[in-house]
């Protein structure tokens, strides 16, 4: 018997331990879906980090002052599922993205996809957040 309680409370514990990653933000902690915004620069830094990838992108605005935007992606394992690979957004290259801003005002958005000059698009979100689009919505 006392075998049996030991392995129920493992059990219990490694499922207790799995909280924290299920309970991670949800997208409408952050973002806001009624603030869709594209934006158009130049790509300055990519971060292939969990539990979401983030790249930067050098914005310049109506009166010419550049800011660098922070858009969140979905995690580095769904975007290779999806196809993309580590050079997937090469420094320098110009991009337009549609995503939704950050709540807080930040120079921030949840990523949706990716328009390059030649056409090409990429998704750029995860499933299951809440993102406007989501089919886990």
């Amino acid at each position: 018997m006392g075998t049996r309680l030991s392995l129920l409370l493992v059990w219990i514990g490694l499922l207790l331990a799995a909280v924290p990653v299920l309970a991670h933000h949800a997208f409408s902690g952050e973002f806001d879906a009624t603030q869709p915004v594209t934006l158009r620069g130049t790509i300055t830094k990519v971060e292939w980090v969990n539990p979401h990838s983030w790249f930067y992108i050098d914005v310049k605005g109506p009166d010419g002052k550049v800011t660098n935007w922070g858009i969140e992606g979905g995690a580095p394992n769904a975007l290779i599922r999806q196809g993309w690979r580590r050079d997937s957004l090469p420094l320098g290259t110009e991009i337009v993205v549609t995503a939704y801003r950050a709540k807080n005002g930040t120079a921030r958005a949840n990523g949706r996809s990716i328009t390059f000059p030649d056409g090409r698009n990429l998704f750029v979100g995860s499933s299951g957040t809440g993102a406007p689009g989501d089919p886990k919505q």
